[in-house]
């Protein structure tokens, strides 16, 4: 077995930059197989000690040092880096190397997604373009000269402001590029290429006006259209609530379909997942639109909280995308319902972050050591992050949180900060001490809230003991104390809200916080006997234990005026539901008054009728049993389908689809609901009468035959998985059928298929595995197939319609085929397989199998070997 891991990085071991590189020219003359990159840099000594450049992949061709030619004694390569023991204070460094985009498969550095020239330089992508320091606290000024042939390559793009263009012969011509501001070299974009592009300007609170371009593939510009307005809206938005105005003339913006990530914050110069750009009815779903103005934000956000301002070292990563998440769900909260989108984000958090938290992998928001940062690009970093500073912005209010993020990007513009810096600025406008937050930042693990409550119906006063606990995490056995933001509100018994009196002012909701292990607080005036609203809005991201009789939740279910508590309220009752094995119908009765509450959003409404996932229900259940969560959740869901169905339907039947498509957050919320009726009304078909299914497929067909948008296509192929056979495979072919020329939409058959709870479906997707479309190479795609496998079906996953039939085997060949190639995309499926100790047997063994596999092949890289030895419990 593979045992032996290359040392980490630690944080405790930084140390800052020795040199500065005041001015950073590079020159591309792009070639498929052999592109040249020659670097000019202008460097100055800081520290002490040879200059090291960071440089993988590369063939060094020249190498000049204040324009003399250096002899091989006076330098040192190795596969990593070049180093340099004699230089002045001052000197001009230049390189030349020859790189090879065509057979660059990582999608890191330079390479060629469809014909197309594209970089990727976050974390650690430029040192595969050149020769440099390539870490985030070393800032400097780029100028770049692009040259290519003009067939094929009519766009030359970089960062900043384009001041010169031309023809240098040879049907060949340039582009230079000026970037005005210091950034990180992991900012460095290049995009060159055959692109179609949409055209916009947007004019800047201070008058100024931006051009804005978004480049795509050829005849796909009008799918750009949502996502430009997306990012004017964005641009609106970020002036009004933050202050924050762009900075330079020129905004862009590029969709690729092969790439590892979403997209990415170059300045100036965004790249994007074409997945998260393109979009129209036909071909994107209501969560597409939803996801890419999500994504256009976040990274027209990240301008400020990431570029201007960027992070001092990787292990300040959440710096950037923590806070930059949290800003991109405040527009998202405005645009589409804060009640809503807060329910979204909180059911994210516990599908992603919670189960990284209890699980081998589980690691600080700021972690300690790592050995391939690409490993730490996780829920915890972004969601847990993002939950962070919405604390602190619950604990000092908008105002004064306004303040010290004003603060802190005057501060710290155009250098590289750190946590601490962050929290300073806090300190700053309110004079308070903030470092007992860094706790929140420097520990793993979700803590544990627990509540008890006794009322005094005599002197009319409830006393609410509150504590809290976080277990132990690996390398972190004991944990201190984090401030925790208690949000609370009193109902009565039947659902109405009750005022309280707390430090002296009669109160509807308070918020406390909790700073130590334990407490105990008094509400007076509370005079009926009370039903406690914990938590409310999900005011920190811990799991509430609270103490009370079932009716209290049914209380919260059928009346709590904070939407979260009422949404989570269900979630409680379903998951006892589902894993003691209760009985449904007092569960069926508070969910039909709340889908005949007419004062409640369609949205809302489709979001409290959907039961706890699955996955989910594990983080209830230990040891783990895949078969029975998987048993009794089909058979929870099928009762209430019974119940329910009259009234489902006429709910159905009422609402009646637009005659024009619009994504926005009503019609969106329509859609929701109606095909949230249609999913629960399909679950009852297996256990139904003869009659009752001809009906239900006769239903599910006709909503396929009539969808004219993705979003109810999506819903009719997913309802006609409870009927399967020829319905299903009917439809599934006129599907791929009409779509095989559009690849976002032919990844969405894959990954139907991937997901179907089906005793088939692993057959299925081993044949898919083969299929001529499919392409490991292809990040989108593989994603639809393999991940949707092991994150969407648990069913097909564990195995649980026939005795050792696992998925385990077939994701374990993937990840180690991809990793071959993609060591990044290859590791983000080891944690599928990576809480196997919380599984019961026969799972456990099988999953521990899996992982021994993988770690005992040979030429594992580090990104799976460093996931794959954590999994393992083994240093």
């Amino acid at each position: 077995m593979r045992t032996e891991i290359a040392r980490p990085i630690r944080l405790s071991d930084y140390k800052a930059p020795a040199y500065r590189v005041s001015a950073t020219h590079l020159t591309f003359k792009l070639d498929p197989t052999a592109t040249r990159v020659t670097a000019r840099l202008s460097v100055e000594r800081i520290g002490d000690g040879p200059l090291v450049l960071l440089g993988e992949r590369l063939k060094l061709i020249a190498i000049k040092l204040d324009g003399t030619d250096l002899t091989p004694d006076a330098y040192e390569i190795t596969p990593e880096t070049l180093t340099i023991h004699d230089v002045p204070a001052q000197f001009v460094l230049e390189t030349e190397v020859e790189i090879n985009p065509q057979d660059n498969k990582t999608l890191e550095g330079l390479y060629m997604s469809s014909g197309r020239y594209c970089t990727q330089c976050e974390a650690e992508g430029f040192r595969k373009i050149t020769y440099f320091p390539d870490r985030p606290d070393v800032l400097s000024k780029y100028t770049v000269r692009v040259e290519a042939p003009k067939a094929g390559f009519p766009h030359l793009l970089s960062n900043g402001n384009l001041i010169e263009q031309g023809d240098v012969g040879d049907d060949r011509h340039y582009a230079i590029w000026e970037d005005p501001f210091n950034k990180p070299s992991y900012l460095f974009a290049l995009v060159a290429g055959e692109l179609d592009v949409l055209e916009d300007k947007f004019v800047t609170m201070s008058g100024r006006t931006v051009d804005l371009k978004i480049y795509v593939d050829t005849g796909m510009s009008a799918r750009a259209a949502y996502a430009m307005d997306a990012l004017k809206r964005s641009m609106t938005w970020d002036e009004q609530a933050y202050g924050r105005e762009y900075d330079l003339d020129l905004f862009m913006i590029v969709a690729v379909r092969d790439f590892n990530f979403g997209a990415m914050e170059n300045k100036g110069l965004n790249i994007f997942n074409a997945s998260l750009l393109l979009a129209d009815p036909t071909t994107a779903t209501d969560a597409d639109y939803e996801r890419i103005e999500s994504v256009v934000a976040h990274e027209y956000f990240h301008n400020w909280s990431g570029n201007r301002v960027t992070c001092r070292d990787w292990f300040q990563l959440c710096l950037k995308e923590g806070l930059t998440v949290y800003r991109d769900q405040g527009f998202s909260a405005d645009e589409r319902g804060h009640a809503v989108q807060r329910i979204k984000d909180v059911k994210a958090l516990r599908a992603r972050q919670f189960p990284e938290d209890a699980g081998p992998l589980a690691h600080p928001v700021r972690p300690s050591s790592y050995l391939k940062i690409d490993n730490f690009y996780t829920a915890t970093i972004y969601e847990k992050g993002a939950e962070i500073v919405g604390m602190l912005k619950t604990v000092v209010g908008p105002k004064v949180y306004r303040a010290a993020l004003d603060h802190y990007f005057t501060t710290h513009d155009g250098t590289a900060a750190t946590l601490e810096d962050f929290l300073k600025s806090f300190e700053a406008v309110t004079g308070d001490d903030f470092s007992p937050w860094m706790n929140w930042y420097t520990q793993a693990g979700t803590p544990r809230l627990k509540v008890t409550q006794t009322y005094d119906a005599v002197a009319k006063t409830l006393t609410l003991n509150l504590s809290q606990s976080t277990a132990p995490t690996p390398s972190q056995p004991t944990k201190a104390a984090v401030p925790i933001p208690v949000r609370l509100g009193i109902l009565s018994e039947d659902g109405t809200p009750q005022s309280c009196g707390f430090e002296g002012h009669s109160q509807t909701e308070i918020t406390y916080v909790l700073n130590e292990a334990s407490t105990a607080i008094t509400l007076t005036d509370v005079a009926d006997a009370p039903v406690l609203s914990a938590l409310r809005h999900f005011s920190a991201p811990v799991i509430l234990e609270i103490e009370e009789p079932q009716s209290h939740a049914y209380a919260r279910f059928r009346g709590d005026m904070d939407p979260f508590n009422r949404w989570e309220a269900a979630q409680k009752l379903a998951r006892d539901l589902i894993l003691t094995d209760g009985d449904v119908a007092p569960y069926a009765d508070a969910l039909k008054a709340t889908l005949l509450d007419d004062t409640l959003e369609p949205a809302f409404k489709a979001l409290i009728m959907t039961l706890p996932t699955e996955q989910g229900l594990t983080q209830d259940m230990t040891p783990v049993g895949p078969a029975a969560i998987h048993t009794r959740r089909k058979a929870v869901k099928a009762e209430l389908s019974a119940t329910l169905y009259p009234t489902l339907r006429e709910l159905y039947d009422a609402i009646q689809p637009p005659e024009t498509f619009s994504p926005d957050a009503a019609s969106a919320g329509g859609r929701a609901l109606r095909n949230a009726l249609l999913d629960l009304m399909m679950a009852g078909y297996a256990t139904a009468d003869v009659a009752r299914q001809s009906e239900l497929s006769q239903l599910a067909s006709a909503h396929y035959a009539r969808a004219d948008n993705m979003t109810d296509m999506v819903a009719a192929l997913t309802a006609l998985m409870s009927v399967h056979g020829e319905p299903y495979e009917t439809a599934l072919d006129g599907f791929y059928a009409r779509f095989k020329d559009e690849p976002l939409v032919i990844d969405k058959w894959f990954a139907l298929q991937a997901a179907c709870p089906h005793p088939e479906t692993l057959s299925r997707i081993d044949r898919l595995s083969r299929h001529p479309d499919f392409d490991p190479k292809v990040p989108n795609r593989w994603r639809a197939l393999v991940q949707n496998l092991a994150s969407n079906n648990p069913a097909v996953f564990h195995g649980v319609f026939a005795p050792d039939s696992y998925g385990y085997g077939f994701v374990v060949d993937q990840i180690l085929t991809v990793d071959e190639f993609n060591p990044m995309t290859a590791a983000r499926l080891v944690e599928s397989l990576s809480g196997y100790k919380r599984y019961a047997s026969p799972w456990r063994e099988a999953m521990k199998t899996a992982l021994e596999t993988i770690m005992t092949a040979p030429k594992l890289s580090k990104n799976v070997a460093e996931l794959t030895a954590k999994a393992l419990n083994q240093k």
